[in-house]
C-alpha cells in the first residue's frame, strides 16, 4: 500500500505541527519554571538580607542592654555604698538650708544660732532619699538606653532624622 503525495505532505504538515506545539509548550514551561526559580532566589535573598539586618539590631539591642545595665549596676552600688557609709556614721548626709533667725522679743538680745551646725537630713527621711536615689539612676539608665536604641537600631542611617541628645547629669 502506497500513501499518497497529498496525504504524506498532510502527515508531515500534522507532524511538524504536533513537533511545534510540543516544543512552544515545553518552552513555556521552561520559561515559567526560570520565574519562578528567579522569585525564589530573590525572595531567599531577601529573607537573608531581613535575617542579617535583625541579627545586627539585636544584637545592637543587647550591647546596648548590657552598657546600661553595667552602669545602673554600678550607680545602684554607689547608692549603697553610700547608705551604709551614712549608717555606719562615716559621711553625712547634709542638706541646703539657711536659718532665719527668730522674730526678737526684746530689743537688747541678739538673735541666732551660736552653735548652729550644718543643717542634716533627718534619720527617717534617709531611707526615701536612698530609694528615690535608686529611682533616679533607674530612669536615667532607661532613657539614655531608649536614646541610644533609637539613634543606633530604629535610626539606622543618620539622615533619616535630627539626632537626639543625651540626658544630661545633675548630682
Amino acid at each position: 500500500m502506497t500513501i499518497s503525495p497529498l496525504r504524506l505532505l498532510l502527515l508531515v504538515v500534522l507532524a511538524g505541527l504536533l513537533t511545534w506545539c510540543a516544543f512552544d509548550w515545553v518552552t513555556d514551561q521552561r520559561d515559567t519554571a526560570r520565574r519562578e526559580r528567579d522569585s525564589a532566589v530573590n525572595e531567599r535573598d531577601g529573607l537573608r538580607e531581613a535575617s542579617r539586618i535583625s541579627g545586627e539590631m539585636l544584637a545592637t539591642r543587647d550591647q546596648i542592654d548590657q552598657q546600661h545595665t553595667k552602669e545602673l549596676n554600678l550607680a545602684n552600688a554607689q547608692i549603697l555604698d553610700l547608705r551604709r557609709d551614712v549608717d555606719d556614721g562615716r559621711q553625712r548626709l547634709l542638706i541646703r538650708a539657711t536659718c532665719r533667725p527668730a522674730p526678737a522679743a526684746n530689743a537688747t538680745g541678739t538673735t541666732g544660732v551660736a552653735d548652729a551646725g550644718s543643717a542634716e537630713l533627718a534619720a527617717d527621711a534617709r531611707s526615701d532619699y536612698f530609694t528615690l536615689r535608686g529611682q533616679l539612676a533607674l530612669s536615667r539608665q532607661m532613657i539614655l538606653g531608649l536614646q541610644d536604641y533609637i539613634r543606633q537600631v530604629i535610626q539606622r542611617s543618620p539622615a533619616t532624622a535630627a539626632p537626639l541628645k543625651p540626658m544630661e547629669t545633675t548630682q
